[in-house]
């Protein structure tokens, strides 16, 4: 997936966590986690595999359930400890979901889920070399789920929207000390 279907899907998540958790919107600075959360294993993975050939794939390390989830609880743990627990419950819901989302595509063989339990199960590494992003991005065109990341994101963005776009003003804000 996309980081924009990525970012999506974590949104709709805890924005749904909100409303069941407070009945409430979510705050401006767990959105601003959240969309990290959303984007950390990517983050973490495909420079260290694409680029500097630590790991065998750019899905293994902070993809992996082994790796990921002891991360989000001593993530949580730590923002909890500064009375900050709702952000490490955003960052939980979007790294977690990053993982999981990237293993659905399994559902219809599309892809190894195995990179769920990274280093404890194997995974094959890349025989060509690491793809770029443009050799993704043509292999995904004509993809059903590549189209659906677009659908997700129009109704992320109306959802954001409805929810008065948290975590927007806190990046006008630090852009415009900037400029």
């Amino acid at each position: 997936m996309w980081p924009m279907g990525h970012v999506a899907i974590a949104y709709l998540l805890y924005t749904a966590s909100t409303r069941v958790r407070f009945d409430s919107t979510p705050a401006h600075g767990p959105a601003i986690v959240l969309g990290f959360g959303g984007l950390f294993p990517d983050l973490v993975d495909k420079p260290l595999a694409w680029y500097f050939g630590v790991l065998p794939t750019g899905r293994t390390l902070a993809h992996s359930l082994v790796v990921l989830v002891p991360l989000v609880v001593v993530a949580y743990l730590l923002a909890r400890r500064y009375d900050r627990a709702e952000y490490g419950v955003a960052f939980g819901i979007g790294a977690i979901s990053h993982a999981l989302v990237d293993a659905m595509p399994a559902l219809w063989g599309g892809t190894d889920p195995g990179f769920l339990l990274w280093p404890l199960v194997p995974v094959e590494s890349y025989e060509e070399g690491a793809p770029t992003v443009m050799g993704l991005l043509r292999s995904s065109l004509g993809e059903p789920y590549f189209l659906l990341e677009f659908v997700l994101l129009g109704i992320a963005l109306v959802v954001w929207r409805w929810d008065g776009y948290p975590g927007l003003a806190v990046v006008r804000n630090a852009l415009g000390r900037r400029g």
